[in-house]
């Protein structure tokens, strides 16, 4: 008998080592190390070796690591000139996805299914997924495109977007960012990009997959729409009789609430923090103070707690990451996350084929043409 469970909820789609989530007591887990561990003392870099080799890397792993980052930097030209090439009207997620999915014609792997191939390829993406969404940025503000510098995978991004290298708390927060949002477990994103490789398709067709699912509102563009909330709201003074009248219309809030966390996202946590630390730098409390008075009024009147998406939505435009770069840089990230499920998946590979309630007509006969 087929039982239907809409969205999956609950549902235990496949077996992992990678991650996993504790939505009842607000706990994520990296391969073991909890997440705000890895918060304070890991890096990007690190966290993704962590990610795709199952323990974090000693020094020398680490190093090889980075320089091979560092190799593969740089766009291929004729992805330069694709990006060129489209209506600057165009979405920048839609820019996203389609000169992602081209550059696998350009991977000197592209006829290669090996994992050996993949984890190549994957090294590749992770290098070139913050130059991509910087060039797409600065393609769309009609800048010229700049060229990666040595240095952290973080403050390479943030320097392409800017044209200036960012200072060090800037660097880091960014940094801790990545670390954040590098994976979580089966969401829609990932869990797209398995059931792709799962069919033994290529990489590049997995994570394009993957870029599909991001861009939903319901995924990642639920940052995007905080910060369009916070400008809306203006000053903190507005903030609670704002959000009251909008819960009143019956209006969403974005970034509350999460289908796994039942508490306070731990990812949240850390974000909040940052953001508070950034605007205390900057000398411009509005934002995070909106943020705070936005928090209190979801707690008390819907017991709702922030999820990664909200105090990400203030962190990033801190950081001078205009708001619809917001779910692009998702993908800076969770390209990571993702690599290693889709290594994951390759090397326990069983092809996702679920089935579906069947709730239509039966017993139907064909009835001609013209007879209808």
């Amino acid at each position: 008998m087929v039982v239907a469970d809409s969205g999956l909820e609950g549902v235990v789609a496949a077996s992992s080592s990678i991650c996993d989530v504790d939505g009842l007591n607000g706990v994520l887990i990296y391969r073991g190390y909890d997440i705000r561990d890895l918060a304070h003392n890991s890096n990007f870099e690190e966290t993704t070796c962590l990610l795709w080799n199952a323990d974090l890397p000693d020094r020398a792993t680490l190093e090889s690591f980075r320089a091979d980052i560092q190799a593969n930097m740089v766009l291929p030209g004729p992805i330069v000139d694709l990006l060129r090439s489209f209506p600057r009207s165009a979405p920048l997620t839609a820019i996203l996805r389609t000169a992602f999915s081209a550059m696998a014609i350009y991977d000197e792997d592209v006829s290669d299914g090996s994992i050996e191939a993949v984890r190549r390829k994957a090294i590749r993406a992770t290098a070139r997924m913050g130059p991509l969404v910087a060039a797409i940025h600065r393609v769309s503000a009609d800048l010229p495109i700049l060229e990666p510098r040595e240095g952290s995978i973080a403050g390479n991004f943030l320097y392409l977007l800017h044209g200036e290298w960012p200072d060090e708390v800037s660097e880091h927060v960014y940094d801790v960012c990545l670390v954040l949002h590098a994976d979580h477990e089966f969401n829609a994103s990932t869990f797209a990009a398995r059931v792709t490789m799962a069919t033994l398709s290529d990489y590049h067709s997995a994570i394009t997959s993957a870029l599909g699912a991001l861009f939903g509102p319901l995924h990642g563009g639920a940052n995007e729409g905080a910060i369009k909330m916070l400008r809306e709201i203006g000053t903190p003074d507005r903030a609670a009789a704002w959000v009251r009248a909008a819960l009143a219309r019956k209006q969403r809030i974005m970034g509350f609430g999460h289908r796994v966390y039942k508490v306070y996202d731990p990812r949240a946590r850390e974000l909040k923090d940052m953001s508070r630390a950034l605007a205390a730098a900057q000398g411009d409390m509005s934002l995070y103070e909106s943020s705070v008075e936005i928090e209190k009024v979801m707690e008390s009147d819907r017991k709702l707690f922030p999820n990664v998406d909200f105090y990400s939505a203030s962190t990033f435009t801190a950081l001078g990451i205009p708001g619809a770069l917001f779910t692009p840089i998702f993908a800076v990230s969770r390209i990571a996350g993702w690599s290693a499920h889709v290594m994951e998946q390759l090397t326990h590979n069983r092809l996702i084929r679920p089935r579906a309630e069947y709730l239509g007509e039966r017993g139907r006969s064909y009835i001609p043409i013209q007879e209808r």
